[in-house]
């Protein structure tokens, strides 16, 4: 019986929970999207938003609590076949991450699901990453002028002018 045990073991020992843990949401803060088993994703997922809430603070004392929690891990670019420093994972997430998502009050994360599985174990993969405000796969909204007009004016809107763009003039087409 599991009385009162709370949290996913993921089949793994507590420091193994905690490394794997920490090098997830690392991975996450430098890429922004990685590729994962979707109980992984589900165990990493509270832990990186509560990072991204601490940098959104950007103190000092939540940036050394963040750096208690995921430790400092450098990130290196190739350049000319030689690995170089660039930065570090608490500095992006301070610098570039909590700023982006100064106002916004969580949900700082999604999950997406793949078709694809794991050829190992055939677990179910999806993508993990961060939301960002300009993203392809978010729904746009439509104007407010389309959504409170009249079924009459919302004909007017969407339908083509008779006019040919040899009748239009440069004025017309700065308009449109």
């Amino acid at each position: 019986m599991r009385h009162r045990v709370a949290g996913k073991h993921l089949s793994r020992t507590s420091a193994h929970r905690r490394a794997l843990q920490r090098n997830l949401a690392a991975s996450l803060f430098e890429h922004g999207t990685i590729s994962t088993t979707r109980e992984k994703a589900r165990f990493v997922r509270p832990f990186a938003e509560k990072l991204i809430t601490l940098a959104r603070e950007g103190s000092l004392h939540a940036r050394r609590r963040a750096a208690a929690l995921l430790g400092d891990r450098d990130i290196c670019d190739v350049q000319d076949g030689v690995p170089v420093k660039t930065t570090t994972v608490i500095h992006k997430l301070f610098s570039e991450i909590g700023p982006a998502f100064a106002d916004r009050n969580g949900g700082y994360t999604r999950t997406i699901k793949l078709p694809l599985r794991r050829v190992g174990d055939n677990g179910q993969l999806v993508l993990l990453q961060l939301v960002t405000q300009q993203s392809a796969t978010a729904p746009t909204k439509a104007p407010s002028s389309a959504v409170s007009a009249s079924p009459q004016e919302a004909h007017e809107l969407h339908t083509p002018t008779s006019e040919t763009p040899e009748d239009q003039t440069d004025e017309d087409v700065e308009q449109k």
